[in-house]
Formats: C-alpha cells, sequence, structure tokens
C-alpha cells in the first residue's frame, strides 16, 4: 500500500480519530494492528520474514539480557569471594556467550536480506565469471522475493540487537511492543531508520488528541504529498524519457537529466520523510529527521551529515567505528605504520574502513554493479576532499573573498552538481553506459535544446515547468526560513488563523496540481525499491 493510494489517503484519517477515541492503553495496540494490516497489503507472504526478524531478534535479545543479570548477580554474590583475575575471567566468560547470541541474530537477520536482495545477483555473477573461461552457467539464477522495506526494518532491529548487546538499554520484554517497533507502518516504506530508545517513548505513550500537534503533523504531511505529487511525480516523466534512451538523449540532455533527476529525488524523498513524520506527529510519536536542507552543503561530508541522516548514522555508529577498533584493523594499524611509515600508515585503517562502509552503503541501496561504483566513488572524493582540506584552509586564510555568502553559494552549487553527477550510476544502472553520458557533456555541443524548443518533447508542457518552477522556489524559500527554527511554529505564533489558512491552502495545491489533480499517474516512492 503506497502512501499515495486512495487507501491510504482514506484509512489514515480513520485511523487517527479511533486512535484518540480508544481508551490510552490499547492505543499502541492498534497501532501494531494497523502497522500489520499495512504490511499485509504488500503480499501476505511478507509478513513471515518480518515476523522472523522480530521473534528471532526478541529470543536472542531476551537471552542476552538473560545473561546479563545472571553475570551481575553471580559477581555480586561473590565478590568476596573471587579475586580479580577470577572475576575478569568470569565476564569474559558470560560476555562471549552474550557475543556469540548476538552474532547469531545478526547472521539469521541480515542472511534473510542477504540471500533475499543479494542472492540473485551474486549468482550472475559468479555465472559470469565462468563464462570468462568458456563454461556455462554454473548456477540456475532464481526469481527471489524482496519483501516491501526490508533493508529498513532488518537495520533498525539489528541496531536495536546491538544496543542490546552494549547495554545500552534494557531488551523488550513484551514481543508484540517489539513487534510495533520492527513493523511501524509509516517508516515501514522507506524509513527513517528509528533507535528503540528514541522511539519507544512515543510509540507506547498513547498521547492524546492536541490540537496544535496534530495541526502541525497535517502540515507536515501535506507538505510531503505537496513535494511527491505537485513536483516528483510531475517531473518523473521527463527523467524517464531522458534516461530510456541514452543514444538520443545525450550531451547537453545528460546534464538536463542530473538537474531533473536531483529534483526528483530529493522531492520523492523527503516528501515521504516528511508524511512519515508528519503521521508520528499527529499520533505524539516524535521520529528523527532524515534531512537538514543538504543542498545547502558546502562539500560532499556536509552533504552526507544532512542526506539520509538516519542511515549514515547508522553506518557510522554499527559499521565504522566497530570497524575500526576490531582487531584485524588494529594489526593492520599497526604493520601499515611499521611498514608504510607513521605519517602513511595511520591513513590506512581509516581508509579501509571507510571504502568498507560506502561499499556496504552503496551495496544497501541496490544489488548491481552501478550502486557499488557509486558508493566507492562517494568515498574515493570524501577521502580526497580530507587530505586536501590543509590546502583548502590556506586557500581560505589567503583569500578573504573565499569566506563570503556568494562563494558558500558557489561552493554548494558545486556540491549539488558533483552528487548530481554521482547520482548519474542510480538514472542509468549501467556502469560503462554512466561514464559514456558524463563524458557526452564535455564533447557533444547540442546546446540549441536549451532554447529550440525540445525541452518541450520530454514529457512536460510550459505549464508544467512553471508549476515546477514555483515549486523549486517555494522549496528554497521555506529551506531559508527554516535556518531560524520552525516556520510552522513562528506562523503559529503570529497567527492562528494563518497557519489555519497555510493547512487549507497546502490542501488546495496538493487537490489541484497533484497527480490526480491533472491527471498523471502518481508513482511507487523511490526507496521503496531499497
Amino acid at each position: 500500500m503506497l502512501f499515495t493510494s486512495g487507501a491510504f489517503l482514506v484509512g489514515l484519517p480513520i485511523l487517527c480519530i479511533v486512535y484518540f477515541v480508544i481508551p490510552q492503553r490499547f492505543r499502541w495496540m492498534l497501532l501494531l494492528a494497523a502497522s500489520y494490516g499495512f504490511y499485509a497489503c504488500s503480499g501476505l507472504e511478507n509478513l513471515l520474514f518480518i515476523l522472523t526478524t522480530t521473534i528471532s531478534t526478541y529470543l536472542l535479545t531476551c537471552a542476552m539480557e538473560r545473561i546479563a543479570d545472571q553475570r551481575k548477580e553471580t559477581l555480586a554474590a561473590n565478590k568476596s569471594v573471587w579475586s580479580r583475575d577470577e572475576k575478569k575471567a568470569y565476564k569474559e566468560q558470560m560476555q562471549k556467550k552474550r557475543f556469540w547470541l548476538l552474532v547469531c541474530c545478526l547472521l539469521l537477520n541480515f542472511g534473510i536480506l542477504a540471500v533475499l536482495k543479494y542472492g540473485a545477483f551474486t549468482l550472475r555473477n559468479i555465472n559470469s565469471i565462468a563464462g570468462w573461461f568458456g563454461q556455462g552457467d554454473v548456477f540456475a539464477v532464481p526469481q527471489l522475493l524482496l519483501p516491501m522495506g526490508i533493508s529498513f526494518y532488518t537495520f533498525q532491529t539489528m541496531g536495536y540487537a546491538i544496543d542490546v548487546y552494549w547495554e545500552k538499554y534494557a531488551c523488550e520484554k513484551n514481543p508484540a511492543r517489539l513487534a510495533l517497533f520492527v513493523s511501524f507502518f509509516p517508516q515501514l516504506i522507506q524509513g527513517p531508520i528509528s533507535r528503540y530508545d528514541q522511539l519507544a517513548q512515543g510509540l507506547f505513550a498513547g498521547n492524546g488528541f492536541q490540537a496544535g500537534r496534530v495541526l502541525f503533523g497535517t502540515q507536515r504531511i501535506l507538505w510531503g504529498y505537496l513535494k511527491k505529487m505537485v513536483l516528483a511525480d510531475r517531473i518523473l516523466p521527463a527523467v524517464t524519457t531522458l534516461i530510456s534512451d541514452p543514444a538520443q538523449y545525450d550531451g547537453v540532455y545528460a546534464f538536463i537529466g542530473i538537474l531533473y533527476y536531483t529534483l526528483n529525488l530529493y522531492a520523492d524523498f523527503t516528501g515521504g520523510i516528511d508524511i512519515t513524520i508528519g503521521i508520528g506527529q499527529v499520533l505524539g510519536i516524535p521520529m528523527a529527521e532524515n534531512f537538514e536542507r543538504p543542498f545547502f552543503s558546502k562539500n560532499i561530508t556536509e552533504y552526507w551529515r544532512r542526506w539520509h541522516i538516519t542511515l549514515g548514522t547508522w553506518f557510522k555508529d554499527y559499521l565504522f567505528y566497530p570497524i575500526s577498533v576490531c582487531a584485524p584493523m588494529l594489526n593492520l594499524s599497526k604493520w601499515s605504520r611499521k611498514t608504510l611509515g607513521k605519517t602513511i600508515g595511520k591513513y590506512v585503517p581509516v581508509y579501509a574502513a571507510t571504502l568498507i562502509v560506502w561499499f556496504t552503503t552503496g551495496l544497501w541501496h541496490g544489488a548491481a554493479w552501478n550502486f557499488i561504483v557509486w558508493g566507492l566513488m562517494n568515498a574515493v572524493i570524501i577521502l580526497i576532499s580530507e587530505r586536501l582540506t590543509p590546502l583548502y584552509d590556506r586557500f581560505h586564510k589567503r583569500f578573504a573573498w573565499s569566506n563570503t555568502h556568494a562563494y558558500g553559494g558557489f561552493q554548494a552549487l558545486r556540491t549539488t552538481l558533483l552528487m548530481g553527477c554521482l547520482r548519474m550510476f542510480d538514472c542509468y544502472r549501467d556502469v560503462p553506459l554512466t561514464f559514456r553520458m558524463f563524458g557526452s557533456m564535455f564533447t557533444k555541443g547540442n546546446f540549441s535544446v536549451l532554447w529550440d524548443g525540445s525541452l518541450l518533447e520530454l514529457s512536460l508542457s510550459v505549464s508544467d515547468y512553471i508549476v515546477l518552477a514555483v515549486g523549486m522556489v517555494l522549496l528554497f524559500v521555506a529551506s531559508m526560513l527554516g535556518r531560524k527554527g520552525s516556520v510552522r511554529q513562528r506562523i503559529l505564533e503570529k497567527s492562528p488563523v494563518l497557519s489555519c489558512a497555510m493547512t487549507v491552502a497546502l490542501f488546495l495545491i496538493v487537490l489541484i496540481f497533484g497527480a490526480y489533480g491533472i491527471g498523471y499517474d502518481s508513482s511507487q516512492f523511490i526507496y521503496n525499491q531499497f
């Protein structure tokens, strides 16, 4: 079920009304039933996988908790009897048991994800390698089921399991409550990837109706629909036209495709996140922000601190840091310092961990080489930028004009275009083709398409371009105003009537100019595929 489907648009208000009417203690149960109903709409067979993740995580984290409790009790009982070495040995023994329980949990659930999402990709590559040696296909490549949102709920649930292992908080003793955390319907499609300690309080509080909170949440939902249905779905036909025929649409068309796809992806992804967070706000369930004005970033490192924030922090906390301090990486650090010298050797472990994380990030986005290359290209650019930081600092000290707002705008534009070029791997889904299309922007001078009316042949009319232009200005203004705090809060404080009028205006804009308003077909959210 999509956020843009008729069933969802009718069902969501009904759910919210029932949520506020029923007794507080039953509200989280209603959310659990709604979440499983929502997920079942994607296919009843998908329930098997999310239930497997939920049940296995519940059993194994509870077992970890019992061992931790047993350890504390035993140490307390033998505090005056055991020596320091005996206590240390016992702690290590119990921690080792907990560690292997965590390993089982991770292997099972990441194994399910790996088989379903990457099994066919792996077999195809094995067959390709066999072909290099004159062999036929070694394996038949099956068409495997890929449950909706499996990457999101697997990462979220495994983050919870790791936190329990680290004893950041106690495990959830109620399996139904854990099931709601895993399956909470607004974030199943495309995140954000929540942490249990941050989401649970609002999820199980059963907050009552608050007019101001519901108004804010409704505004956020409508803002998300505006991005998705007025902007993303409107420009999608042009993006599809441009990437479907690379032989015809190269050169300047490829550059235009970068701009169009950048708007399409941003409006689609952030629009979905706005709807998700808005639903949570209506229900009194705060969720983590996933974007923070990414197109104001002055470099790629800053960009990734502002884009898909919860995925980035997940990789940083659960992959980059553990890899950086694991025994093999520490051994590599010692070897590289000894062999290559301290100056060069100290960077080797950091570079290795960075490349591993970005390889995994690319693979998370899709089981294809274009995503892997995209991830590694991000890593290479980030590492080069970090090495050039001293040079940048000297440049800014020497040239005062490089610290002006105008130059900051240039940096933001440069970063946006750079990220757009990297996103070409996402558009064309073929690595050699992507490089050819990138090169064509500099070798084929078909600049006349910018003014000879060719842009009107990309499934967009003049009225579409007007709506898109006005929408982009609206996004920019909202982003600029948002730097000083919540725009909605300021409007409400200034005039409650104006705040209500803004809500009505957003609704009318979506109704009149949205996908169902002028005949466009609403598409699936881009990040559903991940």
